[in-house]
Formats: C-alpha cells, sequence, structure tokens
C-alpha cells in the first residue's frame, strides 16, 4: 500500500511513519502562492512580537520578563509559557522562510488563540485604535490564526525551504 503527499511523491506505509515520511509529509507543498503570501505575512507581523518576548527588542521585556508575566500574572504553567514564546520567534522565522511552516503556524495560532481567550476577549472584537478602551481586542489574533489555517492546510507554497526539501525526498 502506498501513500501519495502532495508533493508526488509515494510513500508505503511503513515508510509514512518513519522520520523520511514524516518529514515528507510535513514538508509537502505546491508552488502556490496564496501559501507564500499567508506565511510570509504571518511570520512579518509575528516576528516583533516574538522579539520583544525573547529579545527585549522593540520595547519588549525580554525572556525573563515575559516569562515572569505569563507565568506569574496569567498563570501558565512555564513549559507552555516558553512554547509560547518560541513559537512567536522562531515560528515567525520558519514562516519567513518556509522551514517547517505547517509546525510554526501551528504553535502560533495555539498561542494566538490562548492570548485571544485568556486576556483578549474581555476587551471585546475590536483592537484599541482610539485608546478608549480597557485592553485590545481579538481581531488580530483571528487574522493571525485564519493565515495560519491556511499555512497548515496547504503547506508553505512557492519559494520556501518545505518545497525544496519536498522535491528532494520525492527523488
Amino acid at each position: 500500500m502506498t501513500a501519495r503527499v502532495s508533493n508526488g511523491s509515494a510513500l508505503t506505509s511503513l515508510e509514512t511513519f518513519s522520520a523520511r515520511g514524516l518529514l515528507a509529509r510535513l514538508s509537502a507543498t505546491t508552488a502556490d502562492i496564496a501559501p507564500l503570501a499567508a506565511r510570509v505575512a504571518l511570520g512579518a507581523v509575528i516576528f516583533p512580537h516574538g522579539a520583544q518576548k525573547i529579545l527585549g527588542w522593540f520595547g519588549g521585556y525580554g525572556f525573563a520578563g515575559t516569562m515572569g508575566f505569563m507565568t506569574g500574572q496569567l498563570g501558565i504553567p512555564a513549559v507552555f509559557a516558553a512554547l509560547a514564546i518560541a513559537a512567536e520567534f522562531f515560528g515567525a522565522i520558519g514562516l519567513v522562510v518556509g522551514a517547517f511552516s505547517r509546525v510554526a503556524a501551528f504553535g502560533i495560532a495555539v498561542t494566538m488563540a490562548v492570548a485571544a481567550l485568556m486576556v483578549h476577549t474581555k476587551a471585546g472584537f475590536f483592537m484599541n485604535w482610539t485608546g478608549t478602551q480597557a485592553g485590545e481586542g481579538f481581531e488580530y489574533h483571528l487574522l493571525a490564526i485564519g493565515l495560519a489555517v491556511v499555512v497548515m492546510l496547504k503547506g508553505s507554497g512557492a519559494y520556501s525551504l518545505d518545497r525544496l526539501i519536498g522535491r528532494r525526498l520525492a527523488q
């Protein structure tokens, strides 16, 4: 029995569960530009937030400050807080270059969903454009999740390391 991944390569049922088979399934994509646009836009928008959290850039508090806020004030277990920070920083880089984009998009989607549910739904739907709300709404998170879903379903698309890896595995 064989299975086809979207890059056209055939894998036997045993290969599907091997490291090579898993890599082939994760990197499978087409030359479509829609997922390219989704992953680059999502990566470009998320990267500054990840850099705030891990490096302290753009007015952020860095890794220690962010971990303190997430574990202390929000009550998030340290392992999940660290995963959220990694998803925003390393996931954004992965999306921009198209490396392990499905995994990166999943991490970002989960992080956005948790942030929206734990913090931002209290402020309503809209972002605080005028400075009159008690916080930021969840519309940004919803857009980020939508872009992440495109990448999770379609892969990295054109001009990605995933496409290069998938084509090499197909040989």
